[in-house]
């Protein structure tokens, strides 16, 4: 029998160089850069933004881009034009942190971390669209989030207030938003929080609170994403009931009666009217207290108190209670006022026990005429930060007019180049030292005013980035909207479920507000949210402090990074994650390397039998189900079965050895792609092929299986050829003649015969 012809200088398997070759080749012919304007079938396919970390990307990065990668070139070669932009998320906290460390301007850090990391996903092999790149430092980018700033403001979104505040004293010396407080530390550098009172920018989030909430019944996204975000809104319904004065929003108003005393937030303005009404000795200690609470570090198990020498009636028994103002109460929470009923609530018991206050049971019964609300536990985002590196804040204080945003003809307002960029602490920005950055004139009456000094979070950047990859060529929009039109929202959005709320809930907040104000089409931005599992090393997680952080370039130079890409897959299902052992790609790798064997020797002049026919649409049915579920492991799984299968037959079909490429493909790029154009003559990639189809006529066996019954008890089975298996009159022929059968049926009159097509025929006698 004749071999393949294969075009390849030599059969051994040299990874680096094939891969090598094809990333270059797809670069020059733009094989993965879609038309945006012209695609019939658009089809956007988006990894979660990454920051660059200085050390560069780790195989648990690779790990989520290459998942995404892999179910956009499967899309692709179903026939829709898919769209995988990537950039870096290089402005915030956590870019400038390690320029800190390194004693680097984070400016010149960006530049050498984005060169590592763009060379280090060229190398993994994925499908990106390098013409549509997006970095939040690049002014191009980031003149454009200072304009959603100001879009905000013009329509009441984006104000400023003196508010008790989450500050990090730590590494950030920054403020904090609430969902960047874990148990009371910084998510980032896990210092203990502190409350300060500061002139802070804050988003009205809360005034999308019920659309935000509702439509996530109507996304198709990781459910445990949707639980973390209703969560985190925290919709709640309940009374709003006053106590001379003080509100307090409860959700069971009939334990009114059981309240003996209310609690406020040290942080409450109507301790200030307390302390107008009680002696000197009672202010001081308050004072004292409030002070001493925002010296805690962190939330304290054990909940502390003072008692403010107030009292108030309670509307249902007309008993005066005292009030007290403890650490256990968040300003954030309701009106920032409870009622204590300890009867009923266990940190109200807890508390009334440690300071002897009075328990009186409830009668559930009971409840004032309040005014019914809503409360959500959702709050405004708080915006600006005190640091260096982020786009500057684009509003101007006047002493005549107040704030002013800054004209659209003047954006971006550059972030200065300056000596002392590191944060100050004292809540003000390392900006507020330049001079000739603050003093400005008034954008309304041209009279002196000054900039505002605090850049905004590293989350507004990552808000709204999808809509910029498609239009990184337009200087005078921030997109365009016949392509956000037709690309958007994106289809398939892969990333990490640790962001289920900062990222996600922002992002969805933002689009909201680009609808509403007429800047696109929709309301959601993602319609298909895919939250990726986690690696671990050999039984721990990986983390810098313990020194098993696995970078991929070594193992890309001594495995390939098509071997590295299938064996992160193979690791466990996608959506839990792995345990990453030196030993499984030993294993992977060998197996890279047999396919590349078989192929190259296999004998191409074979007849298909039914046999073979059966397992290729097997398998195509199976790795087309789970790659359309992302469940890649089982996909592996299947491919290796089918290998194992095609090593016993005499030789292989081009058929079968096109097809078993096809489907490694999406795994395997560049090694599939080698030998499917050595195979094809080099007529297209494998890339843009047609994905395989299976035939449901391949996948019945040969013989079916028939089980003969009289009066219900089995007497025998036979074997049916497939395409008599509707023919009853057959197969009751072939049953009659077993053995077996007959014995049963012998002097015995069959009074009906009931079959059930290719499993049973029952002779009722």
């Amino acid at each position: 029998m004749k071999q393949y012809k294969h075009s390849l200088k030599t059969a051994v398997y040299k990874p680096g160089k094939i891969e090598e070759k094809w990333q270059k080749k797809w670069q020059k012919d733009k094989l993965y850069n879609p038309n945006l304007d012209s695609s019939k079938k658009p089809f956007f396919n988006l990894m979660m933004f990454p920051y660059p970390s200085a050390e560069g990307m780790h195989v648990g990065n690779m790990y989520a881009f290459t998942g995404s990668d892999i179910y956009g070139r499967y899309k692709r070669m179903q026939g829709v034009n898919v769209f995988e932009p990537i950039g870096l998320d290089g402005f915030g906290i956590h870019s400038e942190n390690y320029a800190i460390k390194v004693n680097i301007h984070p400016k010149e850090q960006a530049k050498i971390s984005e060169e590592n990391f763009y060379k280090q996903l060229h190398m993994i092999g994925n499908a990106y669209d390098w013409d549509h790149t997006v970095e939040t430092y690049d002014p191009e980018y980031y003149k454009w989030t200072q304009w959603i700033f100001v879009q905000l403001f013009k329509k009441g979104l984006a104000y400023r207030k003196k508010s008790p505040v989450n500050f990090c004293p730590g590494v950030c010396k920054t403020v904090l938003a609430d969902e960047q407080v874990i148990d009371g530390k910084c998510e980032r550098c896990q210092t203990p929080v502190e409350k300060r009172d500061l002139e802070q920018w804050f988003f009205k989030i809360t005034d999308y609170a019920e659309r935000l909430l509702n439509n996530l019944n109507i996304i198709d996204w990781a459910e445990k994403v949707k639980i973390s975000q209703r969560n985190w809104i925290g919709r709640s319904e309940g009374l709003l009931i006053e106590f001379d004065g003080i509100k307090v929003f409860t959700t069971r108003p009939e334990t009114t009666d059981g309240a003996t005393f209310l609690v406020l937030s040290v942080q409450h303005p109507y301790i200030i009217e307390i302390k107008k009404r009680v002696d000197g000795s009672t202010v001081k200690a308050i004072d004292e207290y409030i002070q001493k609470t925002k010296l805690h570090k962190g939330q304290e198990k054990v909940k502390t108190g003072i008692f403010t020498g107030f009292y108030v009636k309670n509307p249902v028994t007309n008993k005066n209670i005292p009030v007290w103002t403890s650490d256990y109460v968040l300003m954030e929470y309701g009106t920032g006022a409870i009622m204590a009923v300890p009867s009923e609530d266990e940190r109200d018991r807890e508390f009334a026990k440690k300071y002897k206050l009075p328990i009186v049971k409830s009668t559930l019964k009971a409840q004032p005429h309040g005014q019914k609300v809503i409360h959500y536990h959702l709050r405004d985002w708080l915006i600006s930060r005190q640091r260096y590196w982020g786009p500057p804040i684009p509003m101007i204080y006047c002493e005549k007019c107040g704030w002013q945003a800054v004209n659209a003809q003047d954006l971006p307002i550059l972030l200065p180049d300056v000596k002392n960029w590191k944060p100050l602490g004292t809540g003000k920005s390392p900006l507020a030292e330049v001079e000739s950055f603050v003093n400005t004139t008034c954008p309304n009456c041209a009279g002196p005013a000054k900039r505002e000094t605090d850049v905004s979070d590293t989350f507004l950047d990552s808000a709204w980035y999808f809509l910029r990859y498609t239009s990184v060529e337009n200087k005078k929009e921030p997109w365009t909207k016949s392509r956000v039109k037709k690309w958007l929202p994106v289809h398939m959005y892969i990333g990490g479920a640790e962001h289920s709320v900062l990222h996600l809930l922002y992002a969805r907040f933002l689009t909201m507000f680009f609808k509403d104000s007429g800047f696109i089409n929709f309301e959601e931005p993602f319609t298909r949210f895919y939250a990726h599992g986690l690696l671990i090393k050999e039984g721990a997680k990986m983390s810098k402090s313990k020194g098993n952080i696995v970078v991929p370039d070594a193992y890309i130079r001594k495995y390939g990074a098509d071997t590295l890409r299938t064996y992160l897959m193979f690791l466990g299902p996608f959506n839990q994650g792995g345990d990453f052992y030196d030993s499984g790609i030993e294993g992977v790798h060998k197996f890279i390397k047999r396919i590349w064997n078989l192929i190259q020797t296999s004998k191409s002049e074979v007849q298909s039998s039914s046999e073979t026919k059966r397992m290729m649409h097997k398998t195509i049915k199976k790795v087309t189900e789970d790659m359309e579920n992302l469940r890649y492991n089982t996909a592996i799984a299947a491919l290796m079965e089918w290998y194992n299968f095609l090593t016993k037959q005499p030789g292989i079909s081009k058929d079968e050895v096109l097809t078993f490429l096809k489907l490694l493909a999406p795994f395997a790029p560049h090694m599939t792609e080698e030998l499917y154009q050595s195979i094809t003559k080099g007529k297209n990639s494998i890339h843009i092929s047609s994905w395989p189809e299976f035939a449901p006529k391949f996948l019945l066996e040969d013989k079916i299986t028939v089980v003969v019954q009289v009066n219900g008890k089995f007497r025998d089975s036979i074997k049916i050829k497939s395409e008599k298996i509707k023919d009853q009159n057959y197969i009751e022929k072939a049953a009659r003649e077993s053995e077996k059968v007959q014995k049963h049926l012998e002097e015995k009159k069959v009074r009906k015969v009931i079959y059930v097509e290719g499993k049973i025929i029952n002779f009722v006698v």
